[in-house]
């Protein structure tokens, strides 16, 4: 199968591909829900070592920097309690965690996770965090312009490979609130 972007030599529908993602990632493409099918989700095989943005483009598509985004777990603090989120932008921006973040999630102190947090809580690998099967009950940012692409690049819950999803899936996902400006310049 041809990518819908960039230029892979191993693209194929996720569904297809179960054994190459994390048990949540897996989980949540086995019990897909939402208007796009769940074989529009894209798996492509990626070398981890061209996993830093600058080679990964060179290798697989200058296209490929407009269309990426990142997943990120942050925290936000209120009177003791700690509320996990995941924010997913372009990865041409960063999130505005002491802003949008915090203001969301009602917070009075918002910032990233620990890479232990962020990796132990959602069970996947640091550098392949993605926005599919993240925890219960977790609240999930999406930047606007994210659901407006065709198509998006973010992790697969692996630091090798990588998952192609419809842009507007991203509004569907459990919890997912999409917001204007949760990615700055």
């Amino acid at each position: 199968m041809r990518a819908p972007l960039g230029h892979f030599d191993d693209a194929r529908p996720a569904p297809a591909c179960l054994d190459e993602l994390t048990a949540p990632v897996a989980d949540a493409v086995r019990h897909w829900r939402g208007s796009v099918p769940a074989e529009q989700i894209v798996y492509v095989d990626t070398d981890p070592d061209w996993a830093d943005t600058a080679t990964f483009v060179e290798h697989y598509g200058r296209d490929l920097l407009e269309r990426s985004a990142n997943c990120v777990v942050v925290a936000g603090k209120r009177g003791g309690e700690s509320t996990l989120a995941a924010c997913v932008v372009l990865s041409t921006t960063r999130v505005d965690v002491n802003g949008v973040v915090r203001r969301q999630l009602g917070a009075r102190k918002a910032s990233f996770a620990s890479m232990d947090t962020a990796t132990g809580e959602t069970g996947m690998e640091y550098g392949g965090i993605t926005p599919l099967g993240l925890p219960d009950g977790w609240p999930l940012l999406v930047d606007a312009a994210v659901v407006d692409l065709p198509y998006v690049l973010v992790g697969s819950g692996r630091r090798r490979g990588k998952l192609l999803v419809p842009g507007k899936a991203f509004a569907e996902l459990p919890h997912a609130v999409v917001l204007e400006g949760l990615g700055v310049s």
